[in-house]
């Protein structure tokens, strides 16, 4: 039923020729039923057979993907993110007086990340939440901006329960072609409050053959332009915007960055099997 009045929401609050509240009764009516039409389930298809199940609930966004609107104010921001001409958008915008405003509903699917590739899925608008921080790139990020941040950041982590390696950049799942945030974002403090990791301290060595490009793939990067993912990498994690080799110390970092993210993933995987062979159900 819930997802029927979110459906219902997203329907009755989309743009029309005219205001609601100008419709006739009988008018509101057709709206209501079409809407609720509209949430029921899908006929089976091409003939197959339909054995509807108890057993499910609305898909879960499994990514947080953070960008920089690039604009001098919240009101260029607001203007670009609402135009249909511009079909780009995210769930959230931050201004940098802390601000927040939601443009997209958390389970809709908004136009943020564009072309994109993480860890092998290039869809990424549908497996995230986007957030838009008001900043021009070449400036700090406001502090009221981050407080507020870390603070939405904190709702979506304990309502979809997403893993701390999956809170990224957009330069981060789109190398070449984005560079939002700037290398000024400080992502070392948002892990330190959980989202997105960091490696204190890199190991003074490798294993030997440690490859850092494929490193880079493990932890997620699209390598396909080896420049374009040293340079997404330096930006997210040294603060740099460097594209040329890796030296040893940044190999070690790549290295012990995989390494946080095997133990995350490997104690993720052992929880999920653990609530499946308990009849276990994730939070709603």
């Amino acid at each position: 039923m819930l997802d029927c009045l979110r459906c219902m929401h997203l329907f009755l609050c989309r743009k029309t020729t005219a205001p609601i509240k100008t419709l006739t009764t009988l008018g509101r009516y057709v709206l209501v039923l079409l809407t609720l039409a509209a949430c029921a389930p899908l006929p089976p298809q091409r003939g197959y057979l339909w054995q509807p199940s108890p057993n499910h609930d609305q898909r879960r966004p499994n990514f947080v993907i953070i960008h920089q609107t690039s604009d001098k104010t919240v009101g260029e921001a607001l203007t670009t993110l609402t135009s249909p001409e511009r079909r780009v958008s995210a769930h959230y915008l931050i201004g940098r007086d802390g601000t927040v405003i939601q443009l997209v509903d958390e389970a809709a699917r908004a136009w943020h990340a564009g072309k994109s590739w993480w860890g092998g899925s290039t869809d990424l608008n549908s497996a995230s939440i986007g957030i838009e921080l008001d900043n021009t790139g070449d400036e700090p990020f406001a502090e009221p901006q981050i407080a507020a941040l870390l603070a939405l950041l904190e709702e979506l982590r304990a309502r979809y329960l997403i893993s701390s390696a999956n809170f990224i950049g957009h330069g981060d799942v789109a190398p070449g072609r984005k560079v939002d945030p700037s290398r000024l974002f400080p992502w070392q403090r948002l892990a330190q409050h959980g989202f997105g990791l960091w490696c204190e301290a890199p190991p003074p060595s490798v294993p030997p053959g440690f490859d850092p490009m494929l490193g880079l793939m493990a932890y997620g990067y699209d390598i396909a332009r080896p420049a374009s993912a040293r340079q997404a990498f330096r930006r997210h994690f040294l603060g740099s915007d460097a594209d040329e080799e890796l030296t040893i110390d940044e190999l070690a970092l790549i290295f012990c960055l995989l390494q946080m993210k095997n133990l995350r993933d490997t104690g993720a995987q052992g929880a999920s099997a653990g609530d499946r062979a308990n009849g276990e159900v994730l939070s709603h």
